[in-house]
């Protein structure tokens, strides 16, 4: 079933950004509001702070000051616990290197986050089903990593970030261990799971190409927002 988010509504809020590793500032005071549904691109130079702030926004690292809401949630102020389950049922991940287990199948990788946030076996199942034959990959389900194409193993990744149905997908790099064939159609699939289950989609990229099919691009200089 489609679902129709609220798009007046923001999905992630960050205010007063800051990271420093010792003497170093990464991060210099990040604002930046992204829209329930909106696809939102990450952009900058090698070392400009892009992955350190999508990290921060997807609660895997505390940033040194500053706040964080996600749908409604701050998340700074979750315990251990709470945290852990807010990631597992509210965010999704997707890695450059896919970061599947080599010894489950696609469907097994896929159901792994609804198994560990408490979804029955079966339910579970159905729903990693589902996004495999949403992504036009039913007929490799039963297949290991080692057994699908690069382009098959990050559309399988792309499920399992989705089979919570969480309310945001954090992307670092989907497309650099790509070919370019493989990058164009990852490029449509954002957008067509935006319009299927109303995700909201943080990307960090260095390719142009899925920077401008987003709805809007952010750029990063040295920690900073340089231009929205």
């Amino acid at each position: 079933m489609t679902t129709q988010p609220d798009t007046q509504q923001p999905m992630v809020i960050a205010r007063g950004l800051t990271k420093s590793f010792g003497q170093l500032q990464v991060l210099r005071g990040i604002d930046l509001q992204i829209m329930k549904a909106e696809v939102v691109s990450l952009m900058g130079a090698s070392g400009a702070g892009k992955t350190t702030l999508l990290q921060i926004l997807g609660t895997l690292d505390r940033p040194t000051s500053g706040s964080v809401i996600i749908d409604g949630v701050d998340t700074l102020a979750l315990k251990n616990n709470q945290l852990a389950h807010f990631r597992n049922s509210k965010i999704g991940f997707v890695f450059q290197f896919h970061q599947l287990l080599p010894e489950f199948t696609a469907l097994e990788n896929v159901m792994l986050p609804a198994l560990i946030g408490g979804t029955p076996k079966p339910q579970a199942e159905a729903r990693a089903a589902e996004l495999l034959d949403f992504l036009n990959l039913s007929h490799r389900a039963d297949h290991k990593p080692s057994q699908l194409s690069g382009g098959e193993k990050q559309r399988t990744a792309i499920a399992r970030s989705l089979v919570n149905n969480p309310a945001v997908v954090f992307a670092d790099e989907p497309t650099g261990n790509l070919d370019s064939h493989n990058a164009d159609e990852l490029q449509s699939l954002f957008t067509s799971l935006r319009q299927r289950f109303g995700q909201t989609f943080v990307i960090v990229t260095h390719d142009a190409r899925l920077a401008e099919r987003c709805d809007r691009m952010i750029l990063i200089k040295d920690g900073a927002v340089y231009a929205d």
